[in-house]
């Protein structure tokens, strides 16, 4: 079906387009256009956007669960439910995120991801995020820490070579860290920081073999000191790292977001959620991991009360970063869907409006809310008022 998406602000890779056409042919983007253009024809669909703007569908590279499931549950209908969720809220493409958990449950998780069918209404998993269990206990955060141990090839050696597994978090200073980076990159895994507390030297180290990203920078990981830059200090320097950040104002306050954005720069930035079960779902006790999580107010808490994954959604961070870092939508909407797919090897094919791109693409309001989310040429969530 040919789709023409007319009387937007489109939000292209370079450009902000305001009154234009995004021509849509079957799954791939095929043109944008500088006036509407006749249509309605067979076999075509009509989409107003008048007042509108036009954006690339965004991408979580971390979320744990949503709307009462979680990715350990290593079955296709918590996946499915997760992803009808994400859509109402933007997203059409994420990466499951794991805790840190036995090699078995692990393992079932990896399966569900590569065995489970995208969904016909909601967004798509491009492969899973293994956050843990190769942490370190100091920086463990709600990470279990009966399940945290040092890399071990004869366990993952079957991780690395299943297809589903595509981003890695791991603290790079445990012993056999550098060895696992090292040969997970070399395969085209993607390797993030995270609950580490490496020193600047192990981070650059690390960097050295293959490591390009930080797993919610400053959380969970070595703070920075004037003298001793430590983990959070080597991803500010170092170009070759992306920062994931969660931009709820709680996991940081709102003025190290910006900070750290403009230390990174919009290009090296990636919003992420953390999700976990509860979001969507509201306040009261839930699990993560094996262990009792209590959310209060949206903020989910141990029992020792550490933070305990989010239940912010993607589209409310970039809401959120453009007030806490004075940005624009566009610069605030990249950070959640072109860097994202650039740092997962996805540049061109998802992420952005451009011709030959995945058609994934969502409308939102003058408030910045979802109107319409379309992935791959189709609507697979739209607002009724």
């Amino acid at each position: 079906m040919r789709t023409l998406i007319f009387g937007g602000t489109l939000l292209t890779p370079e450009q902000t387009l305001p009154d234009h056409t995004l021509v849509i042919d079957g799954p791939q983007i095929a043109g944008i256009e500088p006036q509407p253009l006749r249509g309605g024809g067979a076999g075509e669909q009509m989409i107003d956007a008048r007042g509108l703007w036009v954006i690339p569908g965004l991408i979580d590279v971390h979320i744990h669960g949503s709307s009462g499931h979680d990715v350990m549950e290593a079955t296709p209908e918590a996946l499915h439910s997760m992803a009808r969720f994400l859509a109402r809220h933007g997203v059409t493409a994420y990466f499951p995120t794991t805790c840190a958990a036995s090699s078995q449950a692990t393992w079932a998780a990896i399966e569900n991801v590569a065995r489970c069918p995208q969904p016909a209404d909601g967004a798509q998993h491009l492969g899973l995020h293994l956050e843990g269990p190769y942490a370190n206990p100091e920086h463990r955060g709600a990470q279990p820490p009966e399940q945290l141990r040092l890399p071990d090839p004869d366990e993952y050696a079957a991780w690395l070579a299943n297809k589903a597994v595509r981003l890695i978090t791991i603290a790079p200073e445990l012993p056999g860290a550098l060895d696992l980076i090292e040969r997970g990159a070399s395969q085209g895994i993607k390797f993030a920081v995270g609950h580490s507390g490496a020193s600047y030297e192990q981070m650059l180290a690390a960097a050295d073999r293959g490591l390009q990203q930080a797993t919610h920078t400053f959380n969970g990981m070595l703070g920075l000191h004037h003298r001793e830059p430590g983990t959070a200090g080597a991803v500010l320097a170092d170009e070759r790292i992306y920062a994931q950040v969660i931009a709820d104002g709680v996991h940081l306050h709102p003025a190290v977001v910006k900070v750290l954005i403009r230390a990174k720069g919009v290009g090296r930035t990636i919003l992420i959620t953390d999700g976990m079960r509860a979001t969507g779902v509201g306040d009261g006790e839930y699990d993560l991991g094996g262990q009792a999580i209590r959310v209060e107010g949206g903020i989910a808490r141990t029992a020792a009360g550490g933070l305990a994954g989010s239940t912010l959604t993607l589209d409310a961070a970039v809401r959120n970063a453009m007030r806490f870092a004075g940005l624009s939508l566009a610069e605030s909407v990249a950070m959640a869907s072109a860097v994202p797919a650039e740092a997962m090897g996805l540049a061109g094919r998802k992420g952005c409006l451009a011709p030959g791109a995945d058609a994934d693409v969502v409308l939102l309001d003058a408030n910045l809310h979802v109107r319409l989310t379309m992935i791959a040429g189709h609507i697979v969530y739209r607002q009724t008022d």
